[in-house]
C-alpha cells in the first residue's frame, strides 16, 4: 500500500517534469556560405547533413531542400534556404514534439533543438569538405 502512495505522489512531480521538455522555439543562425562554393556544393552539403542526421529529404528545389525527421511517434518538417552567402534552417511543422504557442512564444521539445543545432554543425562541416 504504502509504494502506491508513493508512487501517487510523484506522479504530480513526474508531470510538472514532463513539462520541462519545452523550449522556445528559435530558428538557429544563419550559416555563412564560403565566396567559392558553388550553389551545387551547397545543395550538397546540405543534403549530406539532413541525410546523415537521418533526416529524409522531402523536397529539393533550388534555394531550399525540405527535410523531414520522422521517428515512431513523432516527427519534423523543416525548410533549408541557402543562396550564395548565406543557408538558413526553419521549422515548418511537427507532431507530438509538444509544440505551442503561448502568449506569442512558440515553445517546442527540447529535443528539436538539439537536432537542429546538430544539423547546423554538420552543414558547416560539410562545406569546408564539399567546398572549393
Amino acid at each position: 500500500m504504502s509504494r502506491l502512495r508513493f508512487a501517487l505522489l510523484l506522479l504530480p512531480v513526474a508531470l510538472l517534469l514532463m513539462a520541462f521538455h519545452q523550449a522556445p522555439l528559435v530558428n538557429p543562425p544563419s550559416i555563412a556560405v564560403p565566396p567559392k562554393d558553388t550553389p551545387d556544393q551547397v545543395n550538397k552539403s546540405i543534403r549530406a547533413a539532413l541525410l546523415s542526421g537521418q533526416w529524409l529529404v522531402t523536397a529539393n528545389n533550388p534555394g531550399e531542400i525540405d527535410g523531414t525527421l520522422a521517428r515512431n511517434d513523432y516527427s519534423a518538417n523543416i525548410a533549408v534556404s541557402y543562396d550564395d552567402k548565406k543557408i538558413q534552417i526553419r521549422y515548418v511543422d511537427s507532431s507530438n514534439l509538444k509544440y505551442e504557442k503561448k502568449n506569442g512564444v512558440e515553445y517546442i521539445h527540447r529535443n528539436y533543438l538539439v537536432w537542429i543545432r546538430d544539423l547546423a554543425a554538420q552543414i558547416q562541416s560539410n562545406l569546408l569538405l564539399f567546398g572549393s
